[in-house]
């Protein structure tokens, strides 16, 4: 059955603005004697000159070109200005131009729902502002027009010969008799040119938009005609737009799909796709995508503007291209390091100014073997929990690279083929965190840390960051549940835990590698996944567990602290008078007592039972993941298992502590001081 069709919603008002060579102006307002001047920015490589990643227009004019490296565009053009593009951790640094980018992103996001799309580019929902204006101060009762509107491109405007091409802007914007989609271009004509003037005058930055009826149309529109214009698509255009555009010039179309639409279609123009029925493109591409190319023909689509001023994710990468392709595990260990360290910096950022938290890490990779029938196989992209921290990343990053490493060896891995060592090569690696949300207010229970899944983190009333650690073990769980009312620090302990990581010559058993959409688990060997920024408030800001409170004097006293729940444990066995006691104690007391118990006797009442299996924080001890246990210290395995399973006998040959005595599960943490 069809895929219900988009709506067309052409009464809405789309622009897109597109910074114009946006990396060459960043440079230029530094140094202002550049302007008008010939100007390209260079990589930080020195081979060739370095390769162009922004070619001012000026240059342009002269035939320089991006493809070109700066050798070339010097031979093209002589008087070339080459400026180089920051350095960090051996590769580009972009955060000046993603600065100056969010100078731009602040003054269009005033005047409607805007999405941010990339450094120098943003999608602007405008409807709203438009029906107002249409509604107050419609364009044909301007007496006077800036002269950035009358200079608009109106596609499907038609003049005749000697007309004023400004005064043929106007006469089609002020046209009274104009339909109410025309009417609410012509007040995006009006909002979107004086958003370019804004821009201009607070950042000193050029810019082209386009502007239409849906956010396909005004991507394609934009860059018609650049730099600092903006050109208008009106629905009685929208043929004429898409008749004779390459089908590899569509988005989406870039790649294998319109590769297939060439040849088995003889699709070259997305006008060529009008021939087609909607069934007919079904059958070829399936529902959806049949669908998608049938509406696109015809200019529909129902993409909305997200309202999104920050990316959606964070990214690290570099190329290796040609004899710099990397060869040795060190070798990409080094780099992964340096890549990790900036994404970290970035996340810090995000979640310091923004208040956000990132949940995936993702590592791809391109790559070729010697020796090898297949040299075009994709090195597969590898994912896993997000932990911060700097050395998390990179440890996990390194891990996520050797498990893609295995699977693109084959089973044979690197060992000798014939007489001859097959090898790789890496040319491009990039790390990505990715699943980024703001951190929602409220609570988790502690009961979490028993689970084996990863959690979503929240942020408290006062903005103290909480239960932002993803697949933690119990142990390092326990570790963050510090009281509201312990001021004191608890120190990071060595437990004692030994984890194995994955290695290149050894398959790794224990960890389940997957492909890009799915997860592996990254262990570690640190006690905590506390992002680093967060470490230094420690002292100050304190973690509460998500346990409902329905007693009064628990409310009084604030919420309770994991320690609270072991302050009665006793290494020692109860007494039967101890035992006896217990049963006559308040429900929350003898909750405790039971869960600090090694041991019951015959004596406990079958509500003591019930009340043991269900303990306060809501959950039945079946539903506790009995695999996290193993990753426990032996000490507390031991005693977790006494308390789940008291009639099981155990094994009282286990090792101890080397002082000989065995370390209970207080050990480790510190008295509560009231």
């Amino acid at each position: 059955m069809p895929v219900a069709r988009p709506e067309t919603s052409d009464a809405r008002v789309i622009a897109h603005v597109d910074m114009d060579c946006f990396y060459v102006q960043v440079e230029q307002r530094k140094q202002p004697e550049l302007r008008g001047l010939p100007t390209a920015v260079v990589q930080y490589n020195e081979w060739q000159g370095g390769g162009l990643i922004a070619v001012s227009y000026e240059a342009r004019k002269c035939g320089v070109k991006r493809s070109m490296r700066g050798d070339e565009a010097k031979a093209a053009c002589p008087e070339i200005q080459l400026v180089q593009v920051p350095v960090a951790r051996g590769k580009a640094d972009l955060n000046l131009y993603r600065s100056a980018g969010s100078e731009v992103v602040s003054i269009l996001a005033q005047s409607g729902k805007c999405e941010r799309a990339s450094i120098d580019e943003v999608y602007l929902d405008l409807t709203d502002a438009a029906e107002s204006m249409l509604a107050d101060a419609p364009p044909e009762s301007l007496e006077l027009m800036d002269e950035e509107v009358l200079k608009s491109h109106i596609l499907g405007l038609s003049r005749k010969d000697g007309d004023d091409f400004e005064e043929s802007v106007r006469d089609w914007i002020c046209r009274k008799d104009a339909d109410r989609r025309d009417k609410l271009l012509s007040c995006g004509i009006i909002l979107v040119a004086e958003l370019r003037k804004q821009v201009l005058k607070e950042t000193e930055f050029t810019c082209s938009a386009g502007i239409a009826h849906n956010k396909m149309l005004a991507k394609l529109a934009s860059g018609m005609n650049k730099p600092a214009q903006q050109t208008v698509v009106p629905y009685a255009a929208v043929q004429e737009l898409l008749s004779s555009l390459p089908i590899k010039k569509m988005k989406q179309l870039g790649g294998k799909l319109g590769t297939s639409l060439q040849t088995d279609l003889g699709v070259d123009t997305v006008g060529d796709l009008l021939q087609f029925s909607e069934t007919k493109l079904q059958e070829h591409y399936g529902i959806n995508t049949g669908t998608w190319l049938w509406n696109i023909a015809r200019g529909i689509s129902g993409e909305e503007v997200q309202g999104r001023l920050l990316p959606k994710s964070h990214g690290s990468g570099k190329t290796f291209p040609g004899p710099r392709a990397l060869k040795s595990l060190s070798n990409v260990q080094h780099w992964l390091n340096q890549l990790s360290e900036e994404l970290s910096e970035r996340l810090s950022s995000d979640l310091e100014q923004n208040k956000r938290i990132a949940s995936t890490l993702t590592l791809h990779a391109s790559a070729f073997r010697s020796r090898d029938s297949d040299s075009h196989k994709k090195f597969p992209s590898k994912s896993c929990p997000l932990r911060y921290g700097v050395t998390k990343i990179q440890e996990d990053a390194f891990n996520l690279f050797q498990a893609a490493l295995r699977e693109y060896m084959g089973p044979f891995g690197s060992k000798p083929q014939g007489n001859k060592q097959e090898t790789w090569r890496i040319t491009g690696l990039s790390v990505s965190a990715s699943k980024i949300v703001d951190i929602p207010s409220g609570t988790s229970s502690i009961m979490r840390y028993f689970q084996s899944q990863s959690t979503v983190p929240s942020r408290s009333a006062d903005g103290c960051v909480q239960d932002h650690v993803v697949t933690p073990s119990a142990s390092e769980g326990c570790s963050e549940q510090i009281s509201t009312e312990t001021q004191a620090v608890i120190p990071e302990e060595d437990t004692g835990v030994t984890y194995t990581f994955p290695n290149f010559e050894t398959p790794d058993k224990d960890v389940d590698l997957v492909s890009e959409k799915d997860v592996v688990s990254c262990p570690s060997s640190e006690a905590t996944d506390v992002p680093t920024q967060l470490e230094s408030n420690r002292t100050s800001q304190t973690k509460r567990t998500g346990r409902k409170i329905n007693n009064p004097k628990e409310k009084n006293r604030g919420m309770p602290s994991i320690v609270d729940i072991f302050k009665n444990y006793n290494a020692s066995p109860p007494t039967k008078q101890e035992t006896q006691e217990d049963s006559t104690v308040s429900p929350s007391t003898s909750k405790r007592a039971n869960f600090s118990n090694s041991s019951h006797s015959s004596e406990v009442t079958q509500e003591s039972e019930e009340r043991r299996q269900q303990i306060d924080w809501g959950y039945k001890i079946d539903e506790i993941d009995q695999s996290v246990l193993n990753e426990l210290p032996v000490e507390i395995q031991r005693e977790l298992r006494r308390f789940l399973h008291p009639n099981k006998r155990l094994n009282t040959n286990s090792k101890s502590k080397g002082d000989g005595s065995t370390s209970s599960i207080a050990h480790y943490f510190p008295p509560l001081n009231r």
